[in-house]
């Protein structure tokens, strides 16, 4: 187990492809990443994304499987037409099933508010065409310990990426750079988290690098009556966690580099969107007996206002 992406993704996130075009109507974006579309001065923007990421390790002896179950949301401000601050709050429950040398089947697990998340992106450069728009846009913020880091169950105190939270207080950046036109979008993002230590635990710092297209299938004719529009979405995500350090040692049982594809549709309105998608491991080379990624399944939901 041990990796902080398991805990990234029911954050991060994170971070998950927020705001609009213009300020007339929403636009698709990324279901597991972020967009350089504004939110416009003065809206706000809502996301509540449910989130069940599992994995496994049926070939060893302890046979484990780990699942972490959250809720995620998401609030954004447009405080100018190139500024927007968001706020990320998660509600998670973490399990992890194993199998003693005894042969006994034992579960250990937790549940509350994890750590929330606090960023702000500024948009650095956009040409905005007739039918179509580029951007850039850099973002920063930091990863906030306000999750528990001290549950404990009758086998005593739980392991670090079991708990809630992590104690730490967590710096993050990154740049997203977006295209879109009438017929779809198209973003990419590159994002670096530097894991600090608490209660002499550290996860391994975290690189990602996303790319995500939504294409839209329906209607194939635009015009004023247009009640909606369904995207197909589909996406990249490249993920690297270095090694988790325990009492400064490296844990060689942690960390590694994985590639997920995603999947997904959008059904998108005037103020909302409704979405759900997939993510299936394409590539895994992690560290030891790192646990792997079986699948991610999210589906959730958006409100400017």
């Amino acid at each position: 187990m041990g990796e902080r992406v398991m805990r990234q993704i029911t954050t991060t996130t994170i971070v998950l492809g927020l705001g609009m075009m213009t300020e007339e109507y929403v636009h698709a974006a990324p279901i597991s990443t972020n967009t350089a579309l504004p939110v416009a001065k003065g809206e706000y923007v809502f996301r509540e994304q449910g989130v069940l990421n599992q994995s496994g390790d049926d070939a060893s002896e302890a046979d484990r499987e780990s699942s972490v179950v959250s809720s995620v949301t998401v609030v954004g401000y447009g405080v100018s037409p190139e500024l927007a601050v968001f706020g990320v709050m998660p509600l998670v429950k973490k399990k992890l099933q194993l199998t003693t040398p005894g042969g006994q089947r034992i579960t250990r697990s937790s549940s509350g508010l994890g750590d929330m998340r606090l960023f702000g992106r500024y948009t650095i450069f956009k040409q905005d065409l007739p039918g179509q728009t580029f951007r850039v846009a850099p973002f920063a913020g930091i990863e906030l310990p306000t999750g528990d880091n001290t549950s404990s169950d009758q086998l005593g105190r739980l392991p670090a990426p079991l708990q809630p939270g992590s104690g730490s207080w967590d710096p993050f950046t990154g740049v997203i750079v977006t295209f879109q036109t009438r017929q779809f979008e198209l973003d990419f993002q590159a994002s670096y988290q530097a894991n600090t230590q608490a209660n002499n635990f550290e996860f391994g710092d975290v690189a990602r690098f996303d790319a995500s297209m939504q294409y839209r299938i329906w209607p194939n004719e635009l015009t004023e009556t247009t009640p909606g529009f369904l995207y197909g979405v589909t996406e990249l995500n490249l993920i690297h966690s270095d090694n988790n350090r325990l009492n400064g040692t490296s844990d060689q049982n942690s960390g590694g580099t994985t590639l997920f594809g995603l999947l997904g549709l959008q059904y998108v309105t005037q103020r909302s969107i409704i979405e759900a998608g997939i993510q299936i491991p394409i590539m895994q080379d992690l560290n030891g007996t790192a646990l792997e990624r079986d699948y991610i399944i999210r589906g959730g939901y958006r409100v400017n206002f």
